[in-house]
């Protein structure tokens, strides 16, 4: 057997865990799509090694051991298979014509998230629930909002008992997360880049633990992970303007240090803190060029720590091509080179990002890379609310062209 990059970086820790960023429902797609661009020479060992990823007759012995979701990737899944999702929400459309919009939206995307849990269950079941985890996450658009957040992540908690709550680290958000905990439900603080945002977010598990204890509230099968979105950090102008005012030059690779040091840093604190959060990477890039040969930093750099990496095509499909020329060696707790860090600790967003008390809770939902994933993230229910008020404006005329008064 030929093991695939993913295998050998699991290697780097026993407890490390490799998740898949996407729908469950697009991963054979994307599977067949890697296996046709391949050289034909090649193709039999990718086969097997994508295969051992998701193990479909065996999903338990998947390297897989969860999923990690969002909006824009839901939306992504009903545009792969349009005329299952075509059918199935006209359907609803049909059973429910008193539904408005949102309603109807919010309802497609939790069939979606119930989908995708189906599939990882057997994961969970075999693992007794500390694996086989899917994120469905909140509704950006509503990340100021605590009390509809907690009513929603209840609805979503519910669909499945291996759905894990996306909870954004808005300052509203972090009370979500204290509240979700409390009620034995698990989370996965999202849209985070910051330690402050992260340190927050594991203090209020920590909260939420002491009153589900108090409330004899099982959490046997409870976890939270905490997400640090390393590239909408690292790549966010605010760093370029902040560094040319200071008159500081910064690489591709001092940028990329940035975010391995705050990853490391956070790492470190909740693991001698014996804080029950684990951290979670992605928003990953590949690269650098290192003397003719591709890397993958945000990868490798953070190798050997017990952590999650939640890997999308774009992190893997990289990972797959360098290949062979990727070492994977613990690396989570070196030191980032002191005089990168020198440079990155004059500038204020650097500060905001790397020290504990770099950033107010008030100041979470302000930050420049919370403000545009919010926006970002918003896109994806953007998205499905067009196509389903497309799908029922074309209900509507049909209704009507029979004959049929549609309100």
């Amino acid at each position: 057997m030929i093991e695939s990059p993913v295998e050998r970086l699991a290697r780097t820790h026993p407890d490390m865990e490799i998740w898949w960023d996407s729908s469950p429902l697009v991963y054979s797609q994307w599977t067949q799509k890697m296996l046709n661009r391949s050289e034909p020479a090649h193709r039999p060992v990718l086969e097997e090694q994508l295969a051992r990823l998701y193990n479909n007759e065996e999903p338990a012995r998947s390297i897989f051991r969860g999923c990690t979701t969002n909006p824009p990737l839901s939306w992504q899944a009903v545009k792969a298979d349009p005329d299952f999702w075509g059918g199935w929400v006209d359907e609803l459309i049909q059973a429910h014509q008193q539904l408005e919009i949102p309603d109807l939206v919010w309802r497609t995307y939790k069939e979606v998230v119930k989908r995708g849990a189906e599939l990882y269950m057997p994961i969970f079941r075999g693992t007794n629930g500390r694996f086989g985890w899917i994120s469905g996450q909140l509704d950006p658009r509503l990340f100021t909002e605590t009390e509809r957040m907690v009513s929603d992540a209840e609805e979503l908690a519910a669909l499945s008992p291996n759905v894990m709550i996306k909870v954004p680290a808005s300052m509203q958000g972090i009370d979500v997360v204290r509240t979700l905990t409390s009620k034995g439900i698990s989370t996965n603080t999202t849209v985070c880049f910051t330690l402050p945002q992260i340190l927050a977010s594991a203090d209020a598990a920590m909260e939420g633990i002491k009153i589900a204890e108090q409330n004899k509230v099982d959490l046997s099968k409870w976890r939270a992970v905490i997400t640090m979105m390393i590239g909408r950090l690292t790549e966010h102008e605010v760093l370029d303007v902040q560094a040319e005012r200071k008159k500081i030059k910064l690489s591709w690779q001092d940028k990329h240090w940035f975010g391995i040091a705050v990853f490391r840093r956070a790492y470190r604190i909740l693991t001698e803190g014996g804080y029950a959060s684990k951290m979670l990477a992605c928003s990953m890039r590949a690269g650098p060029l290192v003397a003719g040969k591709m890397r993958f930093w945000d990868v490798q750099k953070l190798a050997g720590g017990d952590i999650v990496y939640t890997c999308p095509p774009y992190v893997l499909e990289p990972l797959f091509e360098i290949g062979d020329d990727l070492i994977f060696q613990p690396e989570i707790e070196k030191e980032v080179p002191e005089e990168v860090m020198e440079k990155l600790l004059k500038i204020p967003y650097c500060i905001q990002a790397y020290d504990p008390n770099g950033l107010a809770l008030e100041q979470f939902n302000d930050h420049p890379a919370t403000v545009s994933t919010v926006e970002a993230f918003s896109q994806g229910f953007a998205g499905l609310e067009g196509y389903i008020q497309g799908r029922k404006a074309e209900h509507k005329q049909n209704k009507e062209s029979e004959g049929i008064t549609v309100h």
